[in-house]
């Protein structure tokens, strides 16, 4: 029989490398692809992130040392329009971006998956840590849990179209990372050791920094006000600012302030005390559901309103259009509008969207 064609995603990071060694030791005809996303000038670029060329080498040397036929496919054109363009809209919109989400929906998913498919491959596959399962009952393919929890990475993939599931492979499914490093030791890959990417790939250091190199014109002042309305001071620039924000107001009062509220159509910067952080009704648009078909009823199930949120009972109702609202069944702190809201029942990514908005609620101190 014909062996099946996997084309597998090469970040030149440990995972990725594994991810290949895995499949071709499956018995899978393996193609390796890199994506070139975003050439950063000389004084911004990173080494060792996924838009270096240290990256690109790196995925090079592995898929040669894999015997894997490797191609670099140039992205930049689409990652600039769907990712970094929509970083900068939305900080101007006083809202917090979340560029891997954009980048896993966008370019990941849908790009690859083309690619994949000019190159007649049967599957894509990924380094994430995810899990590819089918429901007993409906055989309905779904996105789930890995092994691993610490490093589970589902809340990224909630934007993936319930059709492209069963194309999708990942390998380190039922592995914890420190075994993944031991495989990568064991076939001797350079990037055993390679610690973990932990930034944004195109911000070298402070995002604000990389705002201003994108923007025509520097963001407008405005005024800090408090929760009842009063001007405290004035402030630099809305995209400057982020939800649950603390340092760096130049606010002083005997309780710190915090951000708890971004106006776009004011320019004005809501400050507010810790117990005026807490949110309890969050409401959701853009609602893609990967894992189901989508809800004409209330559902019980456990919200994440940011990737390291541990997450949040939570009752969603279905609105119009693609949105829903949040009924937290405990108040969280610091949800910003931008972010995703991704939706689980037990292990299952049931699906998620945007965070528009929020109804604040005072918690005692």
């Amino acid at each position: 029989m014909k062996k099946q064609r996997v084309a597998i995603a090469m970040s030149g990071g440990v995972d990725s490398s594994v991810a290949a060694a895995l499949l071709k030791e499956q018995g899978y005809e393996v193609i390796g692809i890199h994506m070139k996303l975003y050439n950063a000038p000389p004084e911004e670029r990173k080494n060792k992130s996924c838009c270096s060329l240290d990256e690109a080498l790196d995925a090079r040397a592995v898929c040669s040392r894999l015997d894997v036929p490797f191609y670099v496919i140039d992205f930049q054109e689409e990652f600039q329009e769907n990712v970094i363009d929509y970083f900068v809209k939305e900080y101007v919109n006083g809202k917090t971006p979340n560029p891997c989400v954009m980048c896993n929906k966008k370019i990941k998913s849908r790009y690859l998956l083309e690619k994949a498919d000019e190159l007649a491959c049967d599957y894509l596959a990924t380094g994430h840590y995810a899990r590819v399962t089918q429901d007993p009952v409906s055989g309905q393919h779904q996105i789930s849990r890995p092994k691993d929890r610490r490093k589970d990475q589902t809340y990224f993939l909630y934007g993936l179209r319930s059709y492209e599931i069963p194309r999708l492979l990942f390998p380190l499914a039922d592995y914890k990372k420190s075994e993944i490093r031991e495989i990568a030791a064991q076939y001797g890959l350079a990037s055993a050791q390679k610690p973990d990417s932990q930034e944004i790939c195109f911000v070298p250091k402070d995002y604000r920094q990389f705002l201003n190199t994108q923007l025509s014109t520097r963001p407008e002042p405005g005024n800090f006000v408090g929760t009842s309305g009063e001007i405290l001071g004035q402030h630099q620039g809305l995209p400057y600012y982020t939800v649950g924000q603390r340092r760096g107001l130049g606010i002083s009062d005997s309780t710190p302030y915090y951000v708890v509220h971004l106006d776009a159509e004011t320019n004005q910067v809501i400050l507010g005390k810790s117990e005026e952080t807490y949110v309890q009704t969050v409401y959701v648009s853009e609602v893609n559901w990967v894992s189901i078909d989508p809800i004409s009823k209330p559902l019980v199930a456990t919200a994440k309103l940011r990737y390291s949120h541990i997450g949040v009972s939570a009752k969603i109702f279905p609105q119009s259009n693609h949105t829903v609202r949040l009924e937290l069944e405990s108040p969280v702190r610091s949800v910003a509008p931008g972010q995703a809201a991704v939706f689980y029942h037990e292990d299952i990514l049931l699906g998620g969207g945007w965070i528009d908005s929020c109804d604040f609620q005072k918690v005692a101190a």
